[in-house]
């Protein structure tokens, strides 16, 4: 299925992700494991855009606390949710915890975190040099792996 769709592009100094190339356009897809965890995950971290980043330090601060998990980069619910029922549950995983992280509102993360923890904003927003907004509204590694260990009852 075809659809409208649109890329939104940053100025934020962000650091590249993805280094390896594979074939597959893995965006397209919607959603995709960025990092994997190197045993079996207790925690998987979806999100999106320029917040990926974030969740990536999140998995490390994770891992330094023996916890172990993966990180999931969302850049379309739309169309991750046109995919196929086996893939959305390969990417999905079976986590204990499914914590989402983006500098915006809860609004469509509840089908991939069920009633997992949300790292995000509850208001419009705010104007300003991203490292401050998110450090302002909350949304650091810190507070991402916090939501992750009070759910895990760490």
């Amino acid at each position: 299925m075809r659809s409208p769709s649109i890329l939104a592009l940053t100025r934020q100094n962000l650091p590249a992700l993805r280094r390896t190339h594979v074939s597959e356009n893995l965006c397209a897809r919607g959603a995709y494991e960025i990092a994997p965890a190197p045993e079996k995950a207790a925690v998987s971290i979806f999100s999106s855009g320029s917040e990926v980043s974030v969740a990536l330090a999140a998995k490390a601060l994770l891992a330094e606390k023996g916890v172990a998990a993966r990180v999931v980069s969302v850049p379309c619910f739309g169309r991750f949710f046109e995919q196929s029922d086996s893939y959305r549950k390969q990417v999905i995983g079976d986590a204990k915890v499914r914590v989402g992280v983006e500098a915006a509102v809860r609004q469509g993360w509840d089908e991939l975190i069920g009633d997992g923890p949300f790292v995000g904003m509850t208001t419009f927003g705010a104007s300003g040099p991203y490292k401050q907004l998110y450090e302002f509204f909350g949304i650091t590694a810190a507070k991402v792996a916090e939501a992750a260990l009070a759910r895990l009852g760490a």
